[in-house]
């Protein structure tokens, strides 16, 4: 009898990572310490969420009263767009960041602090950098910083998996060289991981998936999720990381759960199944 063939893609921050994230709000000065900072990109349709492929050690000794815009111009420093609500092209995105007049290195120094205050008794941590902008504005609206270690159980949960015969897929918005280096420490194979996947790429993910796998099962815990939720054959919803959610969240997941393994029963019920015949 033919099996069922599985494959899992998961989101990192707040699904296989327990996050901590900091924003700091540049107009108002103010820093935003243990803010999600997906859910505020989507509370407004301008703004757009940014990583920084530049490493934090770097940032930290720049001058910190010299433009950020500047710092990246001069060192040639790139972004990837990892969130956004509305269809918005890179060079608009470029435009407005390497021209922006208010937010300073300093401010991004802020945020690159507090994380590693919160963090420094991680033994294996992620570290990504970045920015909101707000399309509207025609500037830089917060600098964020997010600092990630594996949730307990989660490499035994991805050994599992594998020991299943179960693939296993990374789909975030973090950028490539953090989320490889995690990757590594999960047992995940680097060609499965997507890095700087917006939302509408993490569904398109899922869905050429589906022309090679019976089943798909895409496991997150964020707004940037919904669209990968609703491609998937199976959408669990992860509520491990602490914080609110919008109710759409748990309208498109199949399953919800407490913690990271407890995917695995979920997934051993599908495997069980006949798979079912494709026109």
């Amino acid at each position: 009898m033919k099996h069922l063939t599985v494959a899992v893609v998961f989101d990192s921050a707040g699904t296989l990572l327990s996050t901590y994230r900091v924003a700091k709000d540049v107009a108002r000065q103010v820093l935003m310490p243990g803010i999600e900072t997906t859910t505020l990109t989507f509370s407004s349709p301008d703004r757009v969420l940014i990583v920084i492929p530049v490493h934090s050690k770097h940032i930290i000794t720049a001058p910190p009263e010299t433009l950020l815009s500047a710092y990246l111009s001069d060192n040639n420093v790139g972004f990837g767009i990892s969130c956004t609500r509305k269809i918005t092209t890179a060079e608009e995105i470029g435009n407005m960041l390497y021209t922006d007049k208010k937010t300073r290195v300093g401010d991004l120094q802020e945020c690159i602090r507090d994380v590693w205050r919160v963090c420094k008794d991680e033994s294996t941590l992620t570290l990504n950098s970045g920015a909101i902008l707000n399309m509207a504005k025609k500037s830089i609206e917060f600098a964020i910083t997010a600092g990630g270690w594996p949730f307990d159980g989660a490499k035994e949960t991805i050994t599992a998996l594998h020991k299943m015969g179960v693939p296993t897929y990374i789909a975030s918005g973090d950028r490539s060289t953090k989320l490889e280096i995690m990757a590594d420490h999960l047992g995940i194979p680097r060609d499965r991981v997507y890095g700087v996947a917006t939302p509408s790429v993490k569904a398109q993910i899922v869905e050429d998936l589906k022309t090679e796998f019976d089943r798909v099962i895409m496991v997150g815990d964020g707004i940037n999720d919904l669209c990968a939720f609703k491609k998937a054959d199976t959408a669990i919803l992860t509520v491990q990381q602490a914080g609110e959610r919008p109710e759409q969240l748990f309208q498109a997941a199949d399953f919800v759960v407490s913690q990271i393994g407890d995917v695995l029963p979920i997934i051993r019920d599908l495997l069980d199944q006949p798979p079912a015949s494709r026109s």
